[in-house]
């Protein structure tokens, strides 16, 4: 006798063969991609001549580009864009030959669930590169403070951004020689401090003490006329580029020009001169003004250096002792 589930299935029309997933069978009408060398192939062939395209792109930008700057932000454009437009060929290839795209889809969103709790500090740090793309707090080197790293920013790339450091052991902002990689994620947890971006002036400050009987009023002449001398082109260009800030943010300046406070010490007269001078000529300027003031301190017999001295009184013996840092003993009759 015929069943009546034998009439209904004689009845359909054939369908073609299920593959047993343990439990009960699914229908896949798909073609294996990893069976079709040919395919395998023509998405090989494409990823290699993106980058082909874009290596010899970037000779061309070494051989045709002088600018440094411009130089690299071309050669990351370029390298960038050709990863891009490779995973988009086999995101679309791969697309191409799967035929139950919604169930694929679904993993998809599964995974990327998993990947962003397990690699949430490189997710974030791939967001900050977009942060630092887009918005642009630094440029290529920009001399910048990130977590109390100073640094010359020498590149930024997806995940991290490269300082050549400064300072550390070397005193006066100059370089270590040292590359520091910082995560990008930084820009969301840290400060930033730019000393160029805009600006590439900073104020320095130089002290100098003198012994109380100085002529410290003409101490203060010798060093005020050491930055006029040494620094006017400076001072000059520094007002043009306070004036292009003014346009873009709140910014007073009474004066740029050179100024000398005066404050009393334990050991003499304390002068301490400000002026303004380019930040990676800090050193220098500040080595060719000390020179300068010694100089002309030497030529002036009221203008000494003051260092720490202890005097002391000796009533039995009738003399005074004069002690300095150094253990130096003067003896002086009273």
């Amino acid at each position: 006798m015929i069943s009546l589930q034998s009439m209904i299935i004689a009845q359909l029309p054939s369908l073609p063969k299920a593959e047993s997933s343990g439990v009960g069978k699914v229908v896949s009408t798909g073609k294996n991609i990893f069976n079709d060398p040919l395919f395998i192939a023509i998405v090989v062939f494409l990823t290699i001549i993106i980058y082909l395209i874009a290596l010899n792109s970037i000779r061309i930008i070494n051989k045709r580009v002088e600018d440094l700057r411009k130089r690299h932000t071309l050669r990351k454009f370029i390298w960038y864009s050709s990863t891009f437009f490779a995973i988009i060929i086999i995101i679309i290839a791969l697309l191409s030959k799967v035929t139950e795209k919604t169930r694929i889809i679904t993993a998809l969103g599964f995974i990327g669930v998993g990947l962003t709790l397990a690699l949430q500090e490189v997710l974030l740090s791939f967001i900050g590169w977009l942060v630092l793309i887009v918005v642009r707090p630094f440029q290529l080197g920009d001399r910048v403070e990130i977590d109390k790293i100073i640094g010359d920013v020498v590149d930024v790339r997806i995940f991290y951004t490269t300082l050549l450091e400064v300072g550390n052991w070397v005193e006066a902002d100059q370089s270590t020689g040292r590359l520091v990689n910082i995560p990008n994620n930084f820009i969301f947890r840290k400060s930033v401090f730019n000393y160029t971006h805009g600006f590439e002036y900073i104020w320095n400050e130089i002290k100098i003490l003198v012994t109380f009987e100085s002529d410290y009023k003409k101490a203060k002449e010798i060093m005020l006329k050491a930055c006029q001398e040494l620094e006017e082109h400076t001072i000059q260009h520094a007002g043009v580029k306070i004036d292009k800030l003014k346009d873009k943010f709140l910014i007073r300046y009474g004066k740029l020009t050179p100024i000398v406070y005066t404050s009393i010490a334990d050991s003499g007269v304390q002068l301490t001169l400000r002026h303004i001078v380019e930040v990676r000529n800090r050193r220098g300027k500040t080595s060719a003004i000390n020179e300068y003031i010694l100089d002309n301190f030497a030529k002036h017999n009221d203008v000494t250096l003051a260092y720490p001295t202890y005097t002391i009184y000796r009533k039995e013996e009738g003399e005074k002792i004069i002690l300095s840092k150094d253990d130096q003993i003067k003896k002086d009759p009273v």
